[in-house]
């Protein structure tokens, strides 16, 4: 009995031993250049997050067929000089194949012969704040996969022309891809932010928006438009002839002429607008009003708001200076005709009083010799 006991102890302490070491192990590990990087991501469990401990810098590219996530603790991962090719892909990080999801966090990538991130074939990217710039072909890369913007920051990306995200499907990929926008999108330039391949591979792509996201991305007409969180427009860029956009909403671009300005705002294709809504995207200076809404620029025939929207439009403003009034001044009361008799403010002097005195003595003097001469007079 007390050997049984002894065989379950021993047994249970090893098998806890056999699933906490190699954890222990990984975790132990710190990751702070490229061999422990790929070690890491090679050795991680389905589901699990590999955590950057240093600035890495790579020197070939990174493919993920699982499920992962790199937090990158804020640091960066920087392409090398030297860069080695795996079968013709140069991207600095690929998720491939259906089943794989790579999720990229905290990141900064920079550097690099064609893209920062690439979803092939039915794989998945999120990317949740993450910064890229300086890749010679592009930033992200929807090579048939799906890719989901959280909080994404691009600089400048390309060669002659920027390339933020590009959406695209390679001669052996079986998927169509997907550009999901559910957070914040910033960029350092507004040029093809997102872009629409011309291979001829591509035919469809579908773009979509979540509720809490703050840029929005539709297609319209010809273009794939993306804007801010009040439907205006940051960037646009042709879709060719051969490919087929699919949006959670048709949409038309309204393009406003106000004085020597240009805006251009998004609006549902088929919906129709009003004045108030071409007011709330036009700002003027306090000088000025806006007089109406016009087809030409002569501003001879007035758009009419009774119309439905069924294509791109576009609209001049009409405005005028507003003629400030300057106030008259107050009128001044007339003067009254009353007489206000003047005050005597000159000084007065002793010789007034001084004939007052004189006055009275004469007088008494007067009356004393006249009682004296009557007294006389009665002797």
């Amino acid at each position: 009995m007390k050997n049984s006991i002894k065989l379950i102890l021993i047994s249970t302490i090893l098998m806890f031993i056999s699933i906490i070491i190699p954890n222990l192990s990984k975790a132990s590990t710190p990751i702070t250049d490229e061999e422990s990087l790929n070690n890491a991501i090679s050795s991680a469990d389905v589901g699990t997050t590999v955590t950057l401990q240093s600035n890495i810098t790579v020197t070939k590219p990174i493919v993920i067929a699982k499920e992962l996530t790199i937090d990158g603790n804020g640091y960066t991962v920087t392409g090398s000089s030297t860069w080695t090719s795996t079968s013709g892909n140069q991207t600095m990080f690929t998720a491939q194949f259906s089943g794989a999801k790579l999720t990229l966090k905290n990141i900064n990538l920079q550097n690099g012969p064609k893209y920062g991130v690439q979803s092939y074939d039915g794989a998945t990217v999120i990317l949740n704040n993450v910064s890229i710039t300086g890749f010679k072909y592009g930033a992200v890369l929807a090579n048939g996969g799906n890719i989901e913007v959280q909080k994404l920051h691009l600089g400048y990306n390309g060669t002659n022309e920027n390339n933020g995200i590009e959406i695209d499907k390679g001669a052996s990929a079986t998927n169509n891809p997907t550009l999901t926008l559910n957070g914040t999108l910033t960029t350092d330039t507004n040029q093809n932010v997102v872009r629409i391949a011309e291979n001829g591979h591509l035919t469809e792509f579908t773009v979509t928006n979540t509720p809490n996201t703050t840029n929005k991305i539709f297609v319209a007409g010809n273009k794939v438009v993306l804007t801010d969180s009040h439907e205006n427009v940051i960037s646009e860029s042709n879709i060719p002839d051969k490919a087929t956009g699919n949006s959670d909403a048709k949409s038309a671009i309204i393009t406003l002429i106000v004085q020597d300005k240009t805006n251009k705002i998004v609006v549902n294709l088929g919906e129709n607008i009003t004045a108030d809504l071409l007011r709330s995207h036009i700002t003027l200076t306090e000088d000025y009003t806006i007089d109406g809404f016009y087809t030409n620029s002569d501003f001879t025939t007035e758009f009419n708001f009774n119309d439905p929207i069924n294509a791109d439009t576009t609209i001049y403003v009409k405005t005028s200076k507003v003629e400030t009034t300057v106030p008259e001044p107050p009128v001044s009361e007339p003067e009254s005709n009353t007489i206000v008799e003047e005050k005597d403010e000159t000084p007065k002097t002793g010789i007034q009083n001084y004939l007052v005195i004189a006055l009275l003595i004469i007088l008494f003097s007067v009356s004393l010799i006249i009682a004296i001469n009557r007294k006389e007079l009665k002797k």
